[in-house]
């Protein structure tokens, strides 16, 4: 006989609009539904009238869950593991359920959906390619700190999950051991009536929340390091930057100039930008 199917169900982040056709199906049809909060998952399939029973599976009781799901798939029967929130696993439980039905040879089928990293990374006005989801940082003070300082050179573009309270701490953090001038992005409950996006850098941001504290949930997009630095003739670089200053651009746009046609980083030709500016001798 057939194994069943696990299916990873992805549900709406906020607005109960944003479920798939195939997700409503798929809950409708399948006898055993888990979910990390029953209750959350029971005022979705309330809005669908969907009467599947649900039973929870979350951090403490995933082992046990995971024994009685391999039974149910043994038998031929289908399960379905909703997120609260969003896709499945993405700091969800459910890792060790997938690694197990997958090793038993069991199909495992993601049935895709919404997702607060990927909706806040293309609303977000950075990079979308390539990124790197972090998830929730540590809470642990040197957990966090050594996560912060092994960022500082990745190009990637980061998310990460923030409750609304640490948030302002953990921009702080990151203009620390990224560079306050860092560019950023933090989504407010996102699909929600209130969704709001904050742009700026990592140092107006933190001030900014600091001064006044969010509510709600918070997605945070951070913009990645600036590539190694090319090599490049620098008096042909200070002439272009020269050129556009005496034009009457700002130190900023005859930065972004001097990148693009001698391809250095952006900070560095700003820098030189704002020397030059000043009378510097550079």
């Amino acid at each position: 006989m057939a194994g069943g199917t696990l299916h990873l169900v992805a549900t709406p982040i906020g607005n109960l609009e944003d479920v798939t056709l195939r997700a409503l199906r798929v809950l409708r049809e399948t006898r055993h539904l888990y979910a990390e909060d029953t209750r959350r998952t029971r005022t979705l399939l309330d809005h669908h009238g969907i009467t599947a029973q649900v039973r929870s599976l979350h951090a403490h009781n995933e082992s046990a869950r995971v024994a009685e799901i391999l039974a149910s798939l043994a038998r031929g029967e289908d399960v379905a593991l909703v997120s609260d929130a969003g896709t499945p696993l993405l700091s969800d439980p459910g890792e060790r359920l997938v690694a197990a039905a997958a090793a038993a040879g069991h199909v495992v089928s993601p049935v895709p959906g919404a997702s607060a990293a990927l909706a806040a990374l293309v609303a977000s006005g950075l990079p979308v390619l390539p990124s790197l989801s972090l998830g929730f940082p540590p809470r642990r003070a040197s957990e966090r700190r050594a996560l912060f300082a092994s960022l500082a050179a990745r190009r990637e573009t980061l998310v990460l999950f923030e409750s609304p309270r640490r948030l302002a701490d953990t921009l702080a953090e990151l203009a620390g051991a990224l560079g306050a001038e860092r560019a950023a992005c933090v989504g407010r409950e996102i699909t929600k009536l209130h969704e709001t996006f904050e742009r700026g850098t990592l140092g107006a941001l933190a001030e900014r929340f600091a001064a006044a504290p969010p509510r709600g949930e918070i997605t945070l997009v951070v913009g990645g390091a600036d590539e190694a630095p090319v090599e490049a003739d620098p008096d042909a670089l200070e002439r272009t930057l020269r050129a556009a200053l005496d034009a009457g651009q700002s130190a900023r746009d005859a930065a972004r100039e001097a990148v693009r046609l001698h391809g250095v980083p952006r900070r560095s030709a700003y820098a030189l930008a704002l020397a030059l500016r000043a009378g510097r001798k550079v």
